[in-house]
């Protein structure tokens, strides 16, 4: 099975470090962030682990993660999410890193239940949080207000009035007006 964005997030029950979990339950009105590792004590996946656990996150949202980690013997959620092959047979037990090398995964589910960014990454790359956590910063802005992020966009840059927005409705939206480098690309302020 291959998720797409806009897919609904398939729902499982799942034993986590936080205790069972119904995963929409959990997700509940927030943002989700799946994100998959091969197996426990991997390199690549030890750094990445401790990057989401960063003081700084706890400096500048005043608290630390407390995500909770879905223990998968059975390969249920993996194969539930496309992050192994249908084919794979049997359990965990015995798996290698190398046997798991497609379960290097990025999920971000909304609100809604639906599948919002899928990032696929080989085993010998580690995943961008720095990316991931831009991306959500965009769908959550571009999601509340009819604008784009363009490219490179980061937190509080100027963005680009969504196409489907007509020049009437955005003089509405925004009366100072916007800057419009083409006919097609109307830049404003980063709404708040």
């Amino acid at each position: 099975m291959t998720l797409r964005i806009g897919d609904t997030a398939p729902d499982f029950e799942a034993e986590t470090t936080a205790g069972r979990i119904k995963f929409h339950n959990w997700i509940g009105d927030s943002w989700a962030v799946l994100f998959s590792h091969p197996k426990d004590f991997t390199p690549v996946c030890t750094t990445e682990l401790g990057y989401m656990w960063a003081d700084d996150i706890k400096e500048t949202q005043g608290y630390a993660p407390n995500y909770p980690m879905i223990g998968d013997p059975a390969l249920a959620v993996s194969k539930l999410y496309g992050m192994l092959p249908a084919e794979v047979t049997g359990t965990s037990e015995g798996r290698s890193p190398a046997d798991n090398q497609t379960v290097r995964n990025v999920f971000v589910i909304g609100p809604d239940k639906k599948v919002k960014l899928v990032l696929v990454y080989p085993m010998t790359t580690g995943r961008n949080f720095d990316e991931v956590l831009r991306v959500i910063d965009s769908l959550q802005l571009t999601a509340k207000h009819k604008v784009a992020t363009p490219v490179n966009w980061k937190e509080g840059e100027d963005v680009i009035i969504a196409g489907s927005v007509s020049d009437e409705e955005a003089k509405k939206q925004y009366p100072k007006g916007w800057k419009a480098p083409k006919p097609y690309i109307r830049i404003v302020p980063q709404p708040r």
